[in-house]
C-alpha cells in the first residue's frame, strides 16, 4: 500500500464512521457543535457563576483554551484504543497498524473544522473581527495537529501492549487539562523561569496561550518556539513511525493474543 492509498484509505474509513457515529443519534451531526459548547458551558458556570473569577471576557477565554483542548484529549483518549478496537480486522488482514489511529485522528479532525467555526463565531460576537493576523492561527493548528498525532501513536502503541495504559493516558490528559491554563492565564506565573519550564515541557499550554494570543490580543506568540516544537514533534513522529513498521507483526499477535 502507498502513501496515497494509504491516505485516501484512512479518509474513506473516517468519513464512514462518522456516517454511522451520526445515524446513531436523533440530533446527528448537531452534536459536533454541541458537545464542546456543553463543554465549555459547564466549566463557565463553575469557574465564573459559583466560584466567581471576575476575568473580563471569561466565556471567550474560556473557548480559546477548552476548545483547542477537547480536540487533543478526544483526538488522544478515543486513538489510543484504536488498534486493540480492531483486534477481529488486525487478526483477518496484514495492514498497517497505524491505520487505526489515523482514521480516529481523521475523524476527530473532520468534527474540530466545525468547532472551529463556533469558535471563531464567538471571537467575532465579542467584537475581535477577521484580520490577516487570524493566518498565523493556521500554524498553531498545524502545530497542534502534530502534537496529536504523536500521541496518539505512542498511546495506541502503548495501549497494544499492555492495556492497563488506557487509565494512565486517561489521568494524563486530566492533568493537562488543569496545568495548561485552560482556566486561567498562563501568564499570571509570577515566576518567570518556572512559566517558561511549563511551556517547554507542556506543548498545549504554549498551544492554547498562542490561540488567544492571535484571536483574543491580536498579538503574535513566539514563533522560534512553535517552530522548534513542530520539528521536534515531526521528528518523533517519523521515528514512532519507524517502531510501528519495523514492529507490525509484534503488535499484531499482541493485540490478538490479548
Amino acid at each position: 500500500m502507498n502513501s496515497l492509498q494509504f491516505i485516501s484509505l484512512v479518509d474513506t474509513q473516517a468519513r464512514m464512521a462518522l456516517k454511522a457515529e451520526a445515524s446513531k443519534l436523533y440530533l446527528s451531526y448537531l452534536w459536533w457543535v454541541l458537545e464542546p459548547i456543553l463543554f465549555v458551558l459547564v466549566f463557565y458556570f463553575v469557574f465564573e457563576v459559583l466560584l466567581n473569577f471576575g476575568r473580563e471576557n471569561f466565556l471567550l477565554f474560556l473557548m480559546c483554551g477548552k476548545i483547542p483542548f477537547l480536540w487533543f484529549s478526544k483526538s488522544v483518549n478515543t486513538g489510543s484504543n484504536s488498534i486493540v478496537q480492531n483486534k477481529g480486522l488486525i487478526n483477518q488482514i496484514d495492514i498497517p497498524k497505524t491505520l487505526f489511529p489515523y482514521t480516529s485522528i481523521q475523524e476527530a479532525l473532520y468534527k474540530q473544522w466545525v468547532v472551529f467555526l463556533v469558535l471563531f463565531a464567538m471571537v467575532m460576537f465579542y467584537g475581535h473581527w477577521p484580520s490577516l493576523s487570524w493566518l498565523w492561527l493556521l500554524p498553531v493548528i498545524l502545530a497542534e495537529y502534530l502534537l496529536i498525532l504523536l500521541c496518539t501513536l505512542l498511546g495506541a502503541y502503548l495501549v497494544a501492549f499492555v492495556g492497563d495504559f488506557r487509565m494512565v493516558i486517561q489521568m494524563g490528559t486530566m492533568f493537562l487539562m488543569f496545568s495548561s491554563g485552560i482556566f486561567w492565564d498562563i501568564n499570571s506565573i509570577g515566576d518567570g523561569q518556572l512559566r517558561e519550564l511549563l511551556m517547554i515541557y507542556n506543548p498545549l499550554a504554549f498551544l492554547i496561550d498562542a490561540y488567544r494570543q492571535v484571536l483574543m490580543e491580536n498579538a503574535m506568540y513566539d514563533l522560534q518556539h512553535l517552530a522548534l516544537l513542530s520539528a521536534g514533534l515531526m521528528a518523533g513522529i517519523l521515528m514512532v513511525q519507524i517502531v510501528y513498521r519495523v514492529q507490525s507483526r509484534t503488535i499484531a499477535a499482541k493485540v490478538v493474543a490479548g
